[in-house]
């Protein structure tokens, strides 16, 4: 047992699957945490939504009382989420609407083709420009449309504030500093409709009954990413969500067809790469299938220290299971012969990079009747690394290991068949909920504790690692090269 040392922030990630809270003191140390599940909605193969009352509103404000429950000295909170997300909020900052999520045809602008090329040279989301459009379509005279991180934001201290990364997501309707007016009116919406802008770090307003500091909302994968220590050319950032983020660090921009660049948080530093649909939302649909149909997580409990556990108040889990949820028991890295394992394309709905394609659909190849569960579940498995190898090569990028964040971690033979089939190293970080601490530093930010976002590079610690087996990784090999050819043209 550690003891609480300083002052605590507190990281809330709004995940596809489940709010997740850590308080954290300053030595990086998770002092309590938290998780309260909610259900992803999939009412067609290209809608993908949340009840943004319950996920965005409700779970943060349930995950932050469970975290803070023992007292202590609270400095600081910061609400991360993925990117893009939208939806209606009345005066009071309630959704009205569903809460569009990213990949949601929703998101298309009205007479965009599906298979139109979004530009992918920076962090802008085309997906968000497009949901703002829904949303007025919804109700024109809304008091707001707001991402995930404003509706929580507004419900953790009546701020409905973004910082500047997040608000970069918005692409064309920024400009500059703040809000492209000509754009928004294009779209028959005001500034005040949209959310409060603040720099990234600093405070937008107060935690409601506290003084401690709310910084604006901010993006789950850069909170990941300053937390997990992927700093050094060739290192392979893999965050193990829902969705599959792949970031490797390089030393010059360079652009790619299909892969996004951005700059590191780290002076000199580069990442390509981006998110693909072959994450939790296939993996865990694909186990759920072989393992006899969708079956509800069982129950987890918030635990501080010292305090008892308490119990975690989840909402109903989500029809996809997901891989946050450990599983009861161990579980070995691999099971049967690695020479009998068919190809599975992982486009249950679409892809996003390399291809941005949401008409793509997956597909199980070389299967035969002495094929059993288990060789079905390691080629879901391995279709998630062979993406990562698939990018990697598009970027030119020789890897030197893989950091793994992120609540899929947790699943043993998904990182061993990330190890095998892409022939790298897989170290895994000690913290699973990298977003929710990522959010914990950035909070420091915003309270004043810390100067700038390298700090955050001493928070960084591997949990263990996972190395290639040599007779899986030959097999994979050769069924990397039927993945590449069964796949897609970029």
């Amino acid at each position: 047992m550690t003891a609480v040392s300083g002052s605590i922030t507190v990281g809330v990630d709004i995940g596809t699957t489940a709010v997740k809270a850590v308080a954290v003191d300053e030595s990086g140390e998770v002092v309590a945490r938290s998780r309260v599940r909610h259900r992803l909605l999939t009412p067609a193969p290209d809608r993908l939504e949340h009840d943004a009352g319950k996920a965005w509103r409700k779970g943060p404000l349930t995950a932050l009382a469970e975290v803070t429950a023992g007292g202590g000295d609270l400095a600081g909170v910061c609400v991360a989420s993925m990117v893009p997300s939208l939806t209606v909020v009345d005066r009071r900052g309630i959704p009205r609407a569903p809460g569009l999520l990213y990949g949601d045809a929703r998101g298309n602008p009205v007479g965009a083709d599906t298979h139109d090329e979004p530009s992918v040279t920076d962090a802008s989301m085309p997906d968000a420009v497009g949901f703002v459009g829904w949303a007025v379509r919804q109700d024109p005279h809304a008091a707001g449309y707001w991402p995930a991180q404003a509706v929580a934001n507004y419900a953790l201290g009546r701020e409905p504030a973004v910082d500047t990364g997040m608000a970069m997501c918005f692409g064309s309707l920024r400009s500059g500093p703040g809000w492209d007016a000509a754009a928004l009116a294009r779209l028959g919406v005001s500034e005040s409709q949209l959310p409060a802008v603040v720099n990234m770090g600093t405070a937008a307003g107060r935690v409601t009954g506290t003084e401690a500091a709310l910084a604006g909302g901010t993006i789950d994968a850069l909170c990941d990413q300053i937390v997990a220590g992927a700093e050094h050319t060739g290192d392979v950032l893999v965050i193990c969500g829902a969705t599959l983020i792949v970031w490797a660090v390089v030393d010059d921009w360079v652009e790619v067809p299909g892969l996004y660049t951005v700059p590191h948080t780290v002076a000199g530093k580069v990442l390509i790469g981006g998110p693909s649909n072959a994450g939790a939302l296939f993996v865990d649909w694909a186990r759920a299938l072989l393992r006899g149909g969708f079956r509800r997580p069982p129950s987890t409990s918030s635990t501080r220290r010292p305090r008892a556990s308490v119990s975690a108040g989840a909402q109903p889990a989500t029809p996809t299971p997901s891989p946050e949820v450990e599983r009861n028991g161990p579980e070995p890295p691999r099971r049967g012969d690695p020479g009998r394992v068919p190809v599975w394309t992982p486009y249950v709905r679409g892809e996003r990079v390399p291809y941005h394609d949401r008409s793509l659909r997956a597909g199980l190849h070389g299967l035969d009747i002495t094929h059993d569960a288990a060789a079905l579940e390691r080629a879901a498995y391995e279709a998630s690394g062979f993406v990562i190898r698939n990018m990697l090569q598009r970027a030119g990028v020789v890897g030197r290991r893989i950091v793994a964040s992120g609540g899929g971690t947790r699943v043993v033979p998904w990182m061993q068949a990330m190890a095998d089939a892409t022939g790298l190293p897989v170290e895994v970080v000690a913290v699973h909920e990298g977003a929710a601490l990522g959010a914990a530093y950035i909070a420091r930010l915003a309270a004043g504790l810390e100067k700038d976002l390298e700090g955050a590079g001493r928070w960084a610690k591997v949990g263990r690692r996972v190395e290639p087996d040599e007779r899986w990784q030959a097999a994979a090999s050769e069924r990397y090269q039927r993945f590449v050819e069964l796949s897609p043209s970029a």
